[in-house]
């Protein structure tokens, strides 16, 4: 704990970057049941308009790059405040195609400062030869676990979506003066040009898919299940995304841990299983108490998947293709957010969130095999 806690003390910038991006997704994920009533979407319309969020998310990858290195030490400022107004829209639109331009908007702004805070904790991590990203991924969690919390009670007293997103951003506009960091110039000395998608790149970005669609499916339909499924009130349905931000966080702070003692494949096999596990609660739960539970299971587990492949991947290939093969890694897993949403809210539409769930499950019991491959790929 006092590693973690130093660790933070020290990239104070990164910390409150990451806690913006997820305290927006996690008033969002409680909110979903509202706002899929306010645009009158059937469940495949929803999913479908959440499509863009994941589009808009993948473009932003390519963006990213190029306004960092325009922006420099205020790239993080810029990702933030354009972030703070983007999320004011999916509140505030009208219908399911307004809808999925806005979820576009503010999925390519959080991906624009999520790309960036990333690579400036990777900065820490080469500068100061610690392990930094578990923790401030946890940071993420902490972000998301507590604004969804806090917006079940104020969805009860009858709070607009909208001004829930308006009080995050003012949160954000204050925290601004935080955000600006100081860059290192990048040595042109790598010569990335030379990876090729082999088998380790394949394999760790497969496995980083299916935790992301896992992850993103999930949070955003977890409250709209216990609400509509298991009857549940607004703050009970906010709750679930509120279990899932808190044992993620919980999972990635002690992710380290655990690895010290396990490899990161034995990780990522045992997480699979344990995550399936809670997601099969969750979709059997007859109440909203037992699908609390499964979520947790599923938060604990899923939380610590695409971090290790990720880590696995930066083992097997060469020093100087690290980056570059951990951007393609995250590039393929982030497909998973554009996958994830539509498919369950199809899946629903066809047959119910109780069976979308249980799909979820199989998914990633496959993980098992994959995480097979990755660790027996060798170098690209």
């Amino acid at each position: 704990m006092k590693a973690i806690l130093s660790s933070l003390c020290h990239s104070p910038a990164p910390v409150a970057a990451f806690a913006i991006v997820g305290a927006f997704w996690g008033t969002f994920a409680a909110y979903v049941p509202e706002i899929k009533a306010g645009i009158g979407a059937s469940d495949a319309a929803f999913g479908a308009a959440l499509l863009f969020s994941g589009l808009g998310l993948c473009t932003s990858l390519f963006v990213a790059p190029i306004a960092d290195r325009m922006l420099g030490p205020r790239a993080m400022q810029v990702g933030a405040g354009v972030l703070a107004l983007a999320f004011l829209l999916p509140a505030s639109v009208p219908n399911v195609w307004t809808f999925a331009l806005a979820m576009f908007c503010a999925a390519a702004a959080s991906g624009l400062l999520d790309v960036v805070m990333n690579s400036r904790v990777s900065e820490l991590e080469s500068r100061t030869k610690r392990s930094l990203m578990n923790s401030h991924h946890a940071i993420f969690s902490v972000g998301y676990a507590i604004t969804a919390l806090l917006s079940g009670p104020a969805r009860e007293f009858g709070v607009p979506a909208v001004m829930a997103f308006a009080v995050v951003a003012l949160c954000t506009v204050a925290a601004l003066s935080w955000l600006k960091m100081e860059t290192e110039i990048a040595s042109d000395e790598a010569d990335t040009g030379a990876l090729r998608m082999g088998p380790v790149v394949f394999w760790g970005g497969l496995i980083t898919l299916i935790a992301f669609m896992s992850e993103g499916a999930t949070e955003n339909w977890s409250a709209l299940h216990i609400e509509r499924t298991l009857g549940g009130r607004a703050a009970e349905g906010a709750f679930g995304p509120f279990m899932l931000g808190l044992t993620m966080a919980i999972g990635r702070f002690s992710g380290q841990a655990v690895v010290d003692k396990l490899s990161e494949t034995r990780v990522i096999v045992g997480a699979s299983v344990l995550s399936a596990i809670g997601v099969v609660i969750a979709a059997l739960a007859p109440v909203p108490l037992i699908a609390y539970v499964g979520f947790a299971i599923f938060g604990l587990g899923v939380s610590v998947i695409a971090p290790m492949a990720l880590a696995l991947v930066g083992q097997k290939v060469r020093a100087r293709d690290r980056t570059a093969a951990i951007s393609r890694t995250a590039v393929i897993g982030f497909a998973g957010f554009v996958i994830g949403p539509p498919m369950l809210g199809l899946a629903a539409e066809l047959v119910s969130l109780r069976l979308s769930f249980l799909l979820i499950a199989a998914i990633l019991l496959s993980c098992i095999f994959w995480a097979g491959r990755l660790g027996s790929a060798g170098r690209d």
